[in-house]
């Protein structure tokens, strides 16, 4: 190629794909076709991958429970994901080899990572309008203005995601210090006084506790990016994307 562009490489697709669905991978070969020139081509991505996600939900829901609960939780990721290569394959393989070949930038992985998990964020959406609508007797307006508060803390926080290819380091490093840890601080305060309300369900319980999990993990995962960002480095990839596994697990067994 003669002009010197950065992509995602066959893999950073693939991780974010498996934590972040074919929305995720939708998003990244929109990425790279519009860096190709192929604005046309990213568009049809784009709506392919948006589709794509809502005929996975669609689907999941129609499975029954008792067999839902016999499959691996890693089976249906890898099945799609292997999906998107052989599409990424088609589509963008040569392209990608003579790249790498031509010792040309590719984005890191762990940025695809973090795109992947700010999408599988869709998972954890659905799980709390499954909690609004639960017919457990117990304070649910306190529960359901804690969960608010909560979801507006993770989108804001997720914004973080959306600055990796447009900001300056120090506006990111600076967003994720004074904006991105703060919020997932204040989630861990949120989930606490959840925790704490009278008649909450077991279920429910367990939940918090899990998502409790997910937000420490967050914090370390954005420690770890601030590093990685400011000191340009990628010493720090392999911690984040096994930070970023756990986060998938615990989305999976939420």
């Amino acid at each position: 190629m003669e002009e010197k562009i950065k992509l995602y490489s066959q893999r950073a697709i693939s991780i974010a794909t498996y934590f972040g669905g074919p929305l995720a991978a939708g998003i990244l070969i929109r990425k790279n076709s519009l860096n190709l020139g192929r604005e046309k081509e990213g568009l049809i991505a784009l709506i392919v991958g948006i589709i794509s996600t809502i005929l996975l939900f669609w689907g999941i829901f129609q499975i029954p429970e008792a067999i839902m609960d016999k499959i691996p939780n890693a089976l249906i990721p890898a099945i799609y994901t292997g999906i998107i290569y052989l599409i990424v394959e088609k589509m963008h393989g040569q392209i990608l080899e003579n790249h790498k070949e031509e010792k040309n930038e590719f984005y890191s992985a762990w940025k695809a990572t973090g795109i992947g998990l700010a999408c599988g964020v869709v998972l954890v959406g659905g799980i709390f309008t499954y909690a609004y609508y639960a017919p457990d007797e117990f304070e649910t307006k306190t529960y359901d203005a804690e969960l608010k508060n909560f979801q507006d803390n993770e989108a804001e926080a997720l914004k973080v995601f959306d600055m990796l290819n447009h900001s300056a380091k120090y506006e990111i490093v600076s967003f994720i210090e004074q904006t991105g840890i703060p919020k997932w601080q204040e989630n861990i305060e949120i989930l606490d006084r959840m925790s704490n309300i009278e008649n909450l369900p077991k279920k429910l319980q367990k939940q918090n506790k899990l998502l409790l999990e997910y937000c420490k993990l967050r914090i370390e995962a954005y420690e770890l990016m601030s590093k990685t960002v400011l000191n340009e480095s990628s010493e720090y990839d392999d911690e984040i994307i096994k930070k970023n596994t756990r986060i998938v697990e615990i989305i999976s067994e939420l």
